[in-house]
């Protein structure tokens, strides 16, 4: 009989996969063996394998490059890492080894463009995309960059108001500063978010963020056009579902063309097209999504609609945050104990909340692809999930492609470990890294994984788990 945890997964999924396999009934996850790291850090801990971030950037560039080359499209491909993702420095020291972008979204954001400047990770001629409802601190600080010598930074209009608040700043700053602003060399690059439509299961029909559809052409030609201060250069768009092969995203997206073609014919020099983020990271074994087909899709479409409407086609940017940094990260507990609860349900405990840890669970009901680390020749039970804190809502009782979720049995005397992988992405900062945590649960242990010129995986402890005593001196004690 075919009842241990591995016969369930392999009769399930295609399996071993790319970043999975196990050895001796325990898992690897890209060839390094996680028992080991947990004996030697323990448990809870959160996992950043820095070589997935490079592989997944070079990946989005090949793809979009071999998309160019079968469609023959005029414009390039700019690929732009999405910041609020990760901001942690060892995340973008990875990412900015493979000559990128940034995109921002908030003033905090460009004192981080200016200190990763001053560390000489950047140069002045790096493309910063602007993004986000800007309050005041935000624009002057956009300015301040601008004047120092940022002259490809792009703020991107969310709204009306922003550009009068830009431009008063803008002239504010420039004449303290005793600069000219004459040429098309000085000129400050300007960008518009467009207010895409929502699908009609949101609570609202169109994004709180960009500008309508209808007033961007005539907002142009009225505060834009005729200032000599600013050089219109970018349309962007983005739709919260992402980049997906739905009748919804195709719509949208061509309604979003024909936008920049309407403004290509007054704005001779708008040349970018910014079609967000939204490439879905990998949430379960079974995930199947044809990025290839997707990227050369898109491109395709593009350049239809601009043919047709005689427009040259745009140069590409896109803003991957998740898909980026989402798979190299990792979370990693150990089952405490097991509660039998009732007749059905049988729960395992974790060392840890799935609150503080992986917000997004209950948040947005996120899934992860959800594996033990050890006990694979074990046979297997249906669990639920629970964390440390007192919330009623502090659980996982389903994975993405099924609605329950199996692990082994625990056996005496020997602790069973689960591990969440693809987490790297959104869930520290939701969670408050380094400040309170709910019930006062410590933020775990991080450490960064990384290889060397030979291969072998090396270890460095980045965050120790978070002690009484930070806590305590937060909360003014």
């Amino acid at each position: 009989m075919r009842n241990k945890y591995y016969d369930l997964i392999d009769q399930t999924f295609e399996f071993p996969q790319d970043e999975f396999r196990t050895e001796d009934g325990e898992l690897y996850f890209h060839d390094i063996p996680l028992m080991e790291i947990i004996k030697q850090y323990g448990t809870p801990l959160k996992i950043t394998y820095l070589p997935k971030i490079s592989s997944q950037i070079q990946r989005a560039k090949r793809m979009f490059n071999v998309a160019i080359a079968k469609t023959d499209y005029k414009g390039s491909y700019n690929y732009c890492y999405c910041t609020k993702s990760s901001h942690f420095s060892f995340v973008m020291e990875e990412a900015l080894k493979n000559d990128i972008n940034l995109e921002t979204s908030s003033a905090f954001d460009i004192n981080l463009i200016q200190e990763l400047h001053s560390q000489e990770l950047i140069g002045k001629d790096k493309v910063i995309v602007c993004n986000g409802f800007k309050k005041e601190q935000y624009i002057e600080n956009i300015v301040d960059i601008f004047n120092d010598g940022f002259h490809n930074v792009i703020p991107i209009l969310d709204n009306k108001n922003e550009f009068a608040m830009l431009d008063q700043c803008l002239q504010e700053k420039t004449a303290s500063a005793n600069s000219q602003i004459s040429t098309l060399k000085s000129q400050l690059n300007l960008g518009i978010r467009i207010a895409s439509e929502e699908e009609p299961k949101f609570d609202f029909y169109t994004s709180r963020l960009g500008i309508r559809y209808h007033d961007i052409v005539s907002f142009y030609e009225e505060a834009i056009k005729n200032n000599p201060r600013y050089s219109f250069k970018m349309l962007h768009f983005f739709i919260n579902t992402g980049i997906r092969d739905t009748a919804y995203y195709w719509n949208e997206l061509s309604k979003c063309v024909n936008v920049y073609c309407d403004l290509k014919h007054v704005c001779p020099e708008l040349d970018s097209l910014n079609i967000g983020g939204g490439f879905p990271i990998k949430s379960s074994l079974a995930a199947t999504y044809d990025y290839e087909y997707m990227a050369e899709e898109i491109l395709a479409q593009i350049k239809n609609i601009c043919a047709n409407r005689g427009v040259e086609e745009p140069n590409i940017f896109t803003e991957f945050g998740s898909f980026t940094v989402g798979e190299s990260g990792a979370t990693l507990y150990s089952i405490l104990d097991q509660k039998q609860q009732n007749d059905r349900e049988l729960w395992y405990m974790i060392d840890s909340s799935f609150i503080t840890t992986l917000p997004d669970t209950w948040g947005i009901n996120q899934r992860f692809i959800m594996l033990p680390i050890n006990h694979w020749d074990c046979e297997y039970r249906r669990v639920f999930l629970g964390g440390l804190t007192c919330d009623s809502e502090d659980y996982y009782n389903a994975d993405s492609h099924a609605n329950a979720i199996f692990l082994p049995k625990l056996q005496k005397d020997d602790p069973l470990y689960i591990g969440f992988f693809h987490t790297g992405a959104y869930q520290e900062s939701l969670g408050g890294y380094g400040g309170i945590q709910h019930c006062l649960i410590p933020a775990p242990k991080h450490i960064i994984i990384d290889k060397d010129e030979n291969g072998d995986y090396t270890t460095k402890l980045f965050a120790k788990e978070q002690s009484h005593k930070s806590m305590l001196k937060i909360l003014g004690y």
